[in-house]
């Protein structure tokens, strides 16, 4: 089983893609993604480099719960997946969603019903405590 994210659109200030958890070749959870805009890796305002990564199940002091944090991101730390909908919402982390819609009429995509598909996404995980992503 792993987590791939395809990424779609670029822009000036953010990334939309799509993510996809999948077992011997069958899809069992799909949803769109959102992140910040590709700025050369820098911490906090760029988007994770494209890669393999190690992901874990690690309780978040930030967010009082168990998140998924990408490992081994080069010079960076505390990359993980959490509910946001709005790229202004994030510091280079990935936001998942259910659809894109621009919701707050500032011209850009947002990604709706975070919060439920974040808990979708870990009930597909729940029994892992670790598992592999690939960002194309």
């Amino acid at each position: 089983m792993h987590i791939q994210i395809l990424r779609q659109e670029h822009s000036d200030k953010q990334t939309l893609g799509y993510l996809y958890i999948i077992d011997n070749e069958e899809i069992l959870f799909s949803c769109n993604t959102l992140e910040l805009p590709w700025k050369d890796n820098q911490s906090n305002i760029s988007c994770v480099p494209i890669g393999e990564y190690k992901c874990v199940l690690e309780y978040s002091d930030r967010f009082e719960r168990d998140l998924w944090e990408l490992k081994d991101v080069p010079n960076r730390s505390e990359c993980k997946f959490h509910s946001a909908n709005y790229f202004k919402q994030l510091n280079g982390c990935i936001a998942l969603g259910d659809s894109f819609k621009d919701i707050d009429g500032d011209g850009y995509k947002d990604v709706t019903n975070s919060v439920e598909t974040m808990r979708k996404f870990h009930n597909i995980l729940n029994f892992l405590k670790e598992i592999q992503l690939i960002i194309n």
